[in-house]
């Protein structure tokens, strides 16, 4: 980096910094996750508005290689965070209603993404077709777990039977939805598919068998007095760095391996919300979220540009939606109340599913670089994951407004909002 872009640079991320958090702020106020309002700050910084002209005089070329550099360490430390959260105690005592709704939630969307990009290929040429079926099929299936939580935290609704199943729904469809992607980046990616799945199995054993309970042994709560050391968090960031790297050297995206890595991380056998690994994670994710992931959303939206867009285009785009939203709810809807689930919850579960948010972006961005995407319908699918995370809190306040006194416990108990230890067997 040559002494004049210094201060240039460090002036972008400070503006970054100051109108991200602002930005957030705003979408709070507005009853919205705070992605919605950095996502659509990164769209109109960039050249969407005047031509390019903003993100041209804020973020000049010659420093954007830096912050791409820096958003992809937002990137890889929000994938890490995202297997931590990940836990197979949201599963216990509704594997079945969550398996079943987690299934149809990806297997409709799926199907439907993957006819609509029958459809746009013509007009969205990829060098491998059926690398473009299945990332349309992928992209569509997404629920960004992260976000469905913090919509059911800010609706006191984390504790009931409604939000365990969903959030339990949301993991399994993680699990699912970057496994999907994990076979479009071997299918498409410049690594080679038959070796990228050859050396991914061995390092997934690995990962399970020796580096989870060395982890384990490094990071007992026991051991540290329940507090993080300095050496806990220097391990994690070895770790998860070194297992991102891992699998973007054998052709697989560098997501998967800092992924991989938060899930096998040691949870607290009696309070895993606040055992070693959930605080090194916290302290993580708050840097990474007032500096590092607003860059990413910059970046983001620095390859954004809905000014140009046709009638054509509009016609992409409401196609886009239609399969996006439609296909989430019919699959998930139908899924619930086959598994035995009342109307009302099971729209509930429908809607939450519908939640796509960065985790939405973060798949976009691997497909704009794998090619997958243009630039055009790249756009568009930004415009669907902002849309999509958006109508997820009013829908769900129409559904489930805050309960008034007059809510007998049996009427609670059919629309899911008895707490998990009455409603959730």
């Amino acid at each position: 980096m040559a002494s004049h872009q210094v201060p240039t640079l460090l002036l972008a991320l400070a503006l970054i910094s100051l109108l991200a958090f602002a930005a957030g702020a705003v979408a709070r106020r507005l009853r919205q996750p705070p992605v919605i309002g950095e996502v659509v700050l990164g769209i109109l910084l960039g050249p969407t508005l005047l031509s390019g002209t903003i993100s041209d005089a804020l973020f000049p070329e010659d420093i954007r290689p830096f912050l791409s550099a820096l958003a992809t360490i937002g990137v890889v430390l929000f994938m890490y965070t995202v297997g931590t959260e990940l836990n197979a105690g949201l599963l216990r005592g509704r594997r079945v209603v969550a398996g079943t709704v987690a299934a149809g939630s990806i297997a409709v969307p799926f199907g439907l993404g993957a006819l609509l990009a029958l459809h746009l290929y013509a007009s969205h040429p990829t060098e491998s077709k059926i690398g473009f079926v299945l990332f349309m099929g992928a992209a569509m299936s997404v629920t960004a777990f992260p976000v469905l939580a913090r919509i059911l935290i800010d609706r006191g609704l984390s504790r009931t039977w409604l939000g365990s199943v969903a959030l339990a729904c949301a993991a399994i469809d993680d699990v699912l939805a970057w496994t999907l992607l994990a076979v479009v980046v071997a299918v498409a990616g410049a690594g080679g598919g038959s070796l990228s799945t050859l050396l991914f199995l061995p390092y997934l054993l690995l990962m399970f068998a020796v580096v989870r309970p060395l982890l384990r042994r490094l990071l007992d709560d026991r051991a540290t007095g329940g507090q993080p050391r300095p050496v806990a968090l220097v391990i994690t960031l070895v770790g998860l760095l070194t297992s991102a790297a891992v699998t973007d050297w054998i052709g697989l995206h560098f997501i998967f391996g800092a992924f991989l890595f938060g899930v096998v991380m040691p949870r607290s056998a009696t309070t895993p919300e606040h055992g070693i690994t959930a605080q090194v994670s916290d302290r993580i994710s708050h840097l990474n979220g007032l500096l590092l992931l607003p860059i990413f959303f910059v970046v983001a939206g620095l390859k954004v540009n809905l000014s140009t867009m046709d009638v054509d285009d509009l016609v992409e785009l409401a196609l886009i939606l239609t399969v996006a939203v439609g296909g989430k709810f019919v699959g998930a809807f139908t899924a619930a109340r086959l598994g035995g689930v009342p109307a009302r919850p099971a729209s509930a579960l429908a809607v939450l599913m519908n939640t796509r948010g960065l985790t939405e972006l973060i798949i976009l961005a691997v497909g704009l670089e794998l090619g997958m995407l243009d630039s055009q319908l790249y756009s568009s699918m930004v415009v669907m994951a902002l849309v999509t995370t958006a109508m997820a809190g009013p829908l769900l306040q129409l559904l489930y407004p805050v309960p008034g006194g007059g809510d007998t416990s049996t009427q609670r108990y059919a629309q899911g909002l008895e707490p998990v230890g009455r409603s959730a067997r």
